[in-house]
């Protein structure tokens, strides 16, 4: 009986993306199969989304076994020297105390998961071709955050080619439109919609990008996200997902991406954006103290929304183990997704109060990506968002592209270049 239910989640893993351990709040999920459920035409190339923490060796051979770090086992490594903790770092340490039983439970609930760690170890190549596996990714070309800076941004188009000859059909199945063709729209402080059921390939300048079906972006910089708020309520948004910019020097030091000092996030019209029957406000944060008080004090205040719990995303490499030591102290091997409902002005209190009730800290595993991204979790969220079905979404400071989804930012197309994808057979 065990072996068919471990079977069956791992069928359901190889379909889905998402791997649920059994009596636990811990999820694994695999990014790439979760994304590729957005798209019909494209798949996600793992070689190009597992760029980082991938280790060759293969899971279960002799000395290769996962294994859980400690402090321990760190510092034989090396002499740490002993260092007094300020009041906002002990606060930091007992927030970390305090969940690093639940997030030690999630990993051995990974390395006790041997059928999903067998899938692992073939993660970055197990379904694309070896053509793929070397394709080449973007360059140091200008970034659209680059583009955005120059004279010309507001002369810039973007070029959607819709397939030809794509029978969209009605009720009854009978054909009803052909849709083919090109369609030119600006690039910036523009609304772009891709509304049909398909990918679309769009092209900028030399290069080529993929846009999910059913899904739209805006890109623009933040004195333009008021263009964004709906004209009625009722056309707000259900799940408002973000993943702010937040000063970090690491990201300085790197010069992966401009960041913003947190008083800019106030200005961010959570409250206008919301759907009239209430929202799931989803804000990515790190484990920084002060960045904690900010928004518990003044952020989540400000915009209106009552925190509820938190889903803790544990990074692990192909092996199972942690990227880093779980207690080292600046580079904790998790980031922290805080959760709260904003309330519109029809907000149904019955319907919130039973969703706060099914709401709770959970640890979602996963592989990490490329610097900076995060996992699409939207998925696990769903459940958890108030008003009608299907769910109105839309990420800030977006990225990427979801189907279904509306994606703002000043660069929403950035792992969205055809270099990222492989051609789904």
């Amino acid at each position: 009986m065990e072996d068919s239910k471990t079977s069956k989640r791992l069928s359901l893993f190889l379909d889905s993306g998402i791997y649920r351990f059994e009596n636990s709040n811990a999820i694994f999920v695999d990014p790439v199969r979760l994304l590729n459920r957005s798209y019909s035409q494209f798949r996600v190339s793992p070689s190009a989304y597992y760029s980082r923490f991938f280790d060759a060796k293969r899971v279960g051979s002799p000395g290769n076994e996962p294994n859980i770090p400690s402090s321990a086992s760190k510092k034989r490594k090396r002499k740490v020297k002993p260092h007094s903790l300020n009041e906002r770092e002990r606060a930091a340490d007992q927030r970390h105390q305090q969940m690093r039983p639940m997030l030690l439970n999630a990993l051995q609930c990974l390395t006790a998961a041997t059928d999903l760690l067998a899938v692992l170890r073939d993660l970055r190549t197990g379904f694309c071709s070896p053509e793929s596996r070397e394709s080449a990714l973007p360059g140091d070309e200008m970034s659209f955050i680059e583009h955005g800076c120059v004279w010309q941004a507001p002369l810039y188009e973007i070029v959607l080619n819709f397939p030809p000859h794509h029978m969209q059909r009605n009720d009854e199945g009978s054909p009803i439109d052909q849709c083919s063709g090109q369609k030119v729209l600006a690039l910036f402080d523009n609304l772009v919609v891709n509304d049909t059921s398909y990918d679309v390939e769009a092209e900028f300048l030399d290069s080529k990008y993929i846009i999910p079906g059913q899904s739209c972006f805006y890109m623009s910089d933040l004195g333009q996200i008021h263009n964004l708020i709906p004209a009625e309520p009722y056309c707000g948004f259900n799940l408002i997902l973000i993943d702010p910019p937040w000063e970090n020097a690491s990201a300085s030091q790197k010069i992966r991406y401009p960041t913003l000092p947190n008083r800019y996030f106030l200005s961010l019209p959570i409250k206008q954006l919301t759907h009239k029957d209430g929202a799931l406000v989803a804000l990515w944060v790190t484990n920084r103290e002060k960045l904690r008080n900010f928004v518990e004090k003044e952020l989540f205040p400000t915009w209106g929304v009552s925190y509820e719990a938190t889903f803790y995303w544990l990074k692990v490499k192909a092996d199972g183990s942690l990227i880093s030591d779980l207690d080292l102290f600046h580079h904790r091997p998790y980031e922290c997704l805080l959760l709260g409902y904003c309330h519109g002005e029809g907000t149904n209190s019955e319907q919130i109060s039973t969703l706060r009730s099914a709401l709770r800290d959970e640890i979602v595993i996963s592989i990490p990506g490329d610097y900076s991204r995060k996992p699409p979790i939207g998925e696990l969220l769903l459940e958890h968002v108030p008003g009608p079905k299907p769910s109105r979404c839309i990420e800030l400071f977006a990225r990427e592209m979801i189907n279904g989804w509306t994606s703002w930012g000043n660069e929403p197309l950035h792992f969205q270049k055809s270099s990222y994808f492989d051609t789904k057979k």
